[in-house]
């Protein structure tokens, strides 16, 4: 069988790294190493991409790109370990039943899966399921990708169908919506959306009015959508893989696009251990941003 070959722009959708930046490593650093098709195109060996895609994921987890690239291939796999033991588990009484959710992702059994959140759904109520399920099992998901227990397409799957039931579940609450009008998104270059869809149910539950704008807003059109709908606050999502370093930096520039009677709250695993950042409220947990929401409205009444 031959060796496939990947055009660019099947790179960056498999990798996460853009062309330019594949361009500019390939002109810096000298790796990636295409291959030319019969168009002039570059054309990427299948073995380039798993080493590209094994860099963006070291580089998710504070590693520099310029010393991966030079590391050679059997060190930078041993930085990043398959198949290691599972991590021990915090607490045994909830975990064996997420352990049991998560094997039906593990086996490809999408259909199992769905059924089983549906039942935990229908049993626990949208809020408890939110806090005791969905985010529990979506930190476990996480820490099996970091440790190189769970495939790219497993945590897809799993991210694609707890997506579709959190969808479901806030569309079919009910319609009346006191307040605060709340714009939900996330910036360029984090395209995690789980964590936007949690918080969306709880603050829907209590009765906020969530506008929900997707994934990787540029700066400025947050601020012009925050305009537009006329948004009591903008909540950010940063899950952990999303570079921390960059995260106060974007705050305070978003923080200055934004009217001064808008409010701006960031949460999600990528801001648990920044410090306070002036005129944004970090939100640690999902019962944080519950929290917020009943504060808001105390500061406004």
């Amino acid at each position: 069988m031959s060796n496939p070959c990947f055009n660019i722009a099947a790179v960056e959708r498999d990798t996460g790294l853009s062309k330019d930046v594949l361009r500019m490593w390939e002109r810096r650093y000298g790796f990636p190493v295409p291959d030319r098709d019969s168009n002039g195109e570059r054309s990427y060996p299948a073995e380039q991409v798993e080493r590209l895609r094994l860099i963006k994921r070291l580089m998710d987890m504070g590693h520099r790109p310029g010393k991966l690239i030079a590391t050679p291939a059997d060190e930078l796999a041993a930085l990043a370990p398959r198949r290691s033991a599972p991590r021990t588990a915090r607490n045994s009484g909830s975990d064996d039943s997420l352990d049991e959710l998560l094997a039906l992702i593990r086996q490809h059994d999408g259909p199992g899966y769905q059924q089983a959140m549906q039942q935990r759904l229908a049993r626990l109520g949208l809020q408890s399921f939110v806090q005791d399920t969905v985010a529990p099992l979506t930190q476990r998901v996480g820490e099996a990708w970091e440790d190189g227990n769970i495939e790219v397409f497993e945590e897809h799957l799993f991210t694609e169908l707890t997506k579709r039931l959190l969808r479901q579940a806030i569309a079919a609450l009910p319609g009346s919506h006191p307040g605060p009008r709340i714009l939900l998104t996330s910036v360029p270059d984090e395209p995690h959306v789980l964590g936007l869809l949690m918080v969306e149910a709880l603050l829907a539950l209590e009765g906020a009015e969530c506008i929900p704008l997707g994934t990787q807003m540029p700066l400025l059109e947050i601020g012009r959508a925050a305009m537009a709908h006329r948004a009591d606050i903008v909540a950010l999502s940063f899950s952990v893989a999303f570079p921390q370093r960059q995260i106060p930096g974007l705050l305070q520039q978003l923080r200055l696009v934004l009217p001064a009677e808008v409010a701006l709250w960031a949460g999600g695993g990528g801001v648990s251990r920044l410090t306070p950042q002036a005129g944004v409220l970090l939100l640690n947990s999902l019962e944080q941003a519950i929290t917020a929401l009943a504060e808001w409205r105390t500061s406004q009444a």
